[in-house]
């Protein structure tokens, strides 16, 4: 049934009788009886908002309260009652041995028997006779059965609201509103059901066929359509997070904008070796134009390779010819620790004797150095610090579920005199249990530029594994001293990833459903907030 064949219907019994006193009395196209049922009424209403959109006419909505049965009621109607259903298995008196409770449940089912057995001792139906039951009476009438045949028949009871009540409460009926219409003519009344056009067109200037067409009048009053709002990304949402977990631990974000870095800070000042496989071309992307970096300060500069090539402030160094082309060339970097080494070197101007003025704020909140009992020390230019980061990174890396080629790190920095690797451990489980993550190892581990180095491990719980989260060690002297820091300063540094935290906290065993064509925008705009 279409609704322009609905609509035509209501527009000509209009034009016939004038009014439409009551739908449930239409008939509609392709059916026999009038329509009374909900399901009908429901189309009709389709039809009248369509006409009534046009202003062609109408209507009053009428309310009626219609009863429908459960399943356990249209059961109850083909079967009959619980009651009748036992009196109907157990014998007459002296036609058969009485039929116990268990013989009864045997052949009626638990549930019948339990409910049907009081309700039917209640109606005097049954009698108990020893330990069985046989029948009180030769005949009944399961009214019931009656009710509940009525009420699928019609939508209702003759009986009245008790008894409705009655079978609501026995959860054998649901009550449902329904409604039924009363149509008038509008003021743009017509038989056609032609639809006005909506949009004027560019055809429609051109040919002028807009002068004789009908158009939709214009709402000024509906509501636009609500427009879809943004939403946080889960990663941006857990960056957020550990952002103010830094902030409210005294720590100071540091500039990462710069994701292009020169060989020589990504890896010379931290004391890699240029012979690293980190620095191959299967492990890092480099950029072919421009290909060179600019040269770093001389001195510094001089002193790192120094250290590199002979040795010095108690290092053998690597004694490997230093490359000046290998620590010029500029590469996407590899982590953020290269934005933590020139962070350091400013840090270290004034221990250099050098006048550096209004970066008073960069480095937490200008605390004076202390000794590891906390006596102050002579002022030799250091300052302690407390620095982090959280930014992109890049590794020519094989993706999994676990690796991307481009992620993001979280970067921490703690200098300060006579700090200890147990400072170093105890700070990490602080920093991940206000993360929200308990579950927390350590495991020994080499890196070029701390010594000694820690891998950090938590445990997935989706994954049911421990999965490596960061890295962790104390700078090295070759890497802090050549800076121009004092012998007896020591610095913490640490590094993550955001999208393991991240993983773990909503449950992701793969990062690409994380990041990339695979995230699901639903899955994103859903995302609860984090609280760590």
């Amino acid at each position: 049934m279409s609704s322009e064949a609905l609509q035509q219907l209501v527009l000509d019994t209009l034009d016939g009788q004038g009014s439409i006193k009551d739908t449930r009395l239409l008939v509609l196209p392709g059916q026999s009886e009038p329509a009374t049922s909900h399901d009908s009424q429901i189309t009709i209403l389709g039809a009248l908002n369509s006409l009534l959109s046009r202003d062609m006419i109408k209507y009053d909505s009428h309310e009626v309260i219609s009863y429908i049965l459960s399943s356990e009621g249209m059961q109850i109607a083909r079967e009959g009652s619980h009651e009748a259903r036992v009196w109907a298995a157990v014998p007459t008196k002296g036609q058969g041995a009485p039929m116990t409770p268990a013989q009864l449940k045997k052949e009626v089912g638990d549930a019948t028997a339990k409910v049907g057995q009081g309700n039917a001792f209640k109606q005097k139906w049954i009698a108990k006779e020893g330990d069985g039951l046989i029948k009180a009476v030769d005949s009944i009438k399961d009214v019931t059965q009656l009710d509940l045949q009525e009420i699928e028949s019609t939508g209702d009871l003759k009986s009245g609201e008790r008894v409705l009540a009655d079978l609501r409460k026995r959860k054998l009926v649901v009550q449902r509103k329904g409604q039924w219409f009363t149509v008038h003519k509008g003021v743009n009344f017509s038989t056609s059901t032609a639809k006005p056009e909506t949009d004027l067109t560019a055809d429609m200037l051109a040919s002028g066929a807009w002068k004789t067409s009908t158009f939709k009048k214009y709402n000024f009053e509906a509501e636009g359509i609500p427009p879809a709002g943004g939403a946080l990304h889960p990663l941006l949402k857990v960056r957020e997070e550990i952002r103010n977990n830094f902030l409210e631990m005294g720590f100071a974000e540091m500039p990462t904008s710069s994701f292009v870095e020169s060989a020589f800070w990504c890896f010379d000042a931290l004391f890699v070796p240029q012979q690293h496989p980190a620095r191959d071309l299967q492990d890092t992307f480099y950029i072919s134009d421009p290909a060179k970096s600019l040269p770093p300060e001389p001195s510094y500069y001089k002193r790192v390779s120094t250290v590199h090539e002979h040795g010095g402030y108690g290092s053998t160094g690597y004694r490997a010819p230093w490359s000046h082309e290998e620590s010029s060339k500029l590469l996407l970097r590899t982590h953020t620790t290269a934005s933590s080494t020139h962070m350091l070197y400013k840090l270290a101007a004034r221990c250099r004797g050098e006048d550096v003025e209004g970066d008073e704020n960069e480095f937490t909140h200008g605390a004076r150095a202390t000794t590891a009992h906390g006596e102050p020390v002579s002022d030799d230019g250091f300052r302690p610090a407390k620095l982090f980061s959280i930014d992109r990174v890049f590794r020519n890396e094989t993706m999994d579920a676990t690796h991307l080629a481009e992620f993001h790190q979280v970067e921490g920095v703690v200098a300060d005199k006579g700090l200890t690797l147990a400072d170093l451990i105890g700070f990490m489980r602080v920093f991940f249990k206000k993360m929200g993550i308990e579950k927390v190892r350590f495991k020994p581990a080499y890196n070029p530029y701390t010594e000694p180095s820690l891998e950090i491990f938590a445990f997935h719980p989706m994954l049911d594994k421990w999965v490596e989260v960061g890295n962790s060690g104390m700078f090295r002297p070759e890497m802090l001293e050549p800076m121009g820091f004092p012998k007896d300063v020591r610095v913490h540094g640490w590094g993550l990833s955001l999208e393991r935290p991240t993983m773990i906290r909503y449950g992701i065993n793969n990062i690409r459903t994380l990041l990339g064509h695979k995230v699901s925008i639903e899955g994103i705009e859903n995302s609860a907030a984090v609280m760590m």
